[in-house]
């Protein structure tokens, strides 16, 4: 379908960007990629009076590796994730992650921020970000306020965010020596939307037991969602073949997706427990 009539700016500034979206009364919508937004768009799904880029802000593209952790601006492309070298050793489950998103078209114009904005359960960036217990920064009219990632996804593509925030960067809090992690996710074909997705991630202990294990998962809920109960399987034990058997069991119980033409809830269901059971086993034969 053909995109519905709509203004363009392309502002210099986020004090001109949040000021066109104030004008714009709820109607106005800012921009990074456009990669999921303009198909919604082309769909009739979201019929918006201006479309406000964000592209000529300066600023919105750093990626920087501190102390805190990794923060990422909100128009940092997936391509950069990917050829970033210091994202490798400082949070590589966020590369490897990145690796399944969409096809390199898609990853050379997809942002960070456009995609924690758009809030889709079935993409990697918001359940990253939850799994990790990232803190999104944006600006608005009354000013600056930071977002924890589980108070950012109320819905199927639905935020917190007010009409005339704009995300600007993402925090996700750096990671120990100890860190063990895995990622697997499930598509009919390369590229397509997965069917269903896990991070996971644990430290260990100088027992060699499991501690502060985080669970997330992909496509299996109207949000990004973290699997709590089989996180407190993990915590307190060592991650072997009956750990790993008992958390499985615990993440297929735990999760209540819709089927639909791509899969029935029951597949998913059973989908999330194996996808599970690859990461954990990653995540308990990496090296720190």
């Amino acid at each position: 379908m053909k995109l519905p009539h709509f203004e363009y700016e392309a502002p210099g500034t986020l004090d001109e960007a949040i000021a066109l979206l104030v004008a714009g009364d709820g109607m106005a919508r800012p921009i990074a990629g456009g990669q999921s937004f303009v198909p919604v768009m082309a769909f009739r799904l979201a019929e918006p009076s201006m479309l406000v880029d964000l592209r000529n802000i300066p600023g919105l593209n750093k990626i920087e590796i501190g102390a805190e952790g990794v923060r990422l601006g909100a128009m940092v492309r997936w391509r950069d994730i990917l050829d970033h070298a210091g994202l490798k050793t400082a949070l590589a489950l966020l590369p490897e992650a990145i690796e399944h998103v969409a096809h390199y078209q898609i990853r050379n114009r997809g942002t960070v921020g456009g995609s924690l904005a758009h809030a889709d359960p079935a993409a990697e960036m918001p359940t990253i970000a939850l799994t990790c217990d990232a803190v999104i920064d944006v600006v608005g009219a009354k000013g600056k306020r930071s977002i924890r990632a589980g108070d950012l996804f109320i819905g199927p593509l639905m935020t917190s965010l007010e009409s005339d925030e704009i995300i600007v960067s993402v925090l996700l809090p750096a990671w120990p020596a100890t860190r063990r992690w895995g990622f697997q996710e499930f598509s009919r074909r390369r590229g397509d939307f997965a069917l269903a997705g896990v991070a996971a991630f644990y430290d260990v202990d100088a027992s060699g037991l499991a501690q502060n294990a985080h669970i997330g998962a992909i496509s299996v809920g109207d949000t990004p969602l973290r699997l709590t109960k089989a996180e407190a399987v993990l915590n307190g034990r060592k991650i072997d073949d009956a750990t790993i058997a008992d958390a499985t069991a615990a993440a297929s119980a735990e999760v209540d997706p819709n089927g639909d033409i791509h899969a029935s809830a029951r597949y998913r269901k059973a989908l999330v427990g194996t996808l599970l059971s690859r990461a954990l086993n990653a995540a308990a034969n990496r090296k720190a």
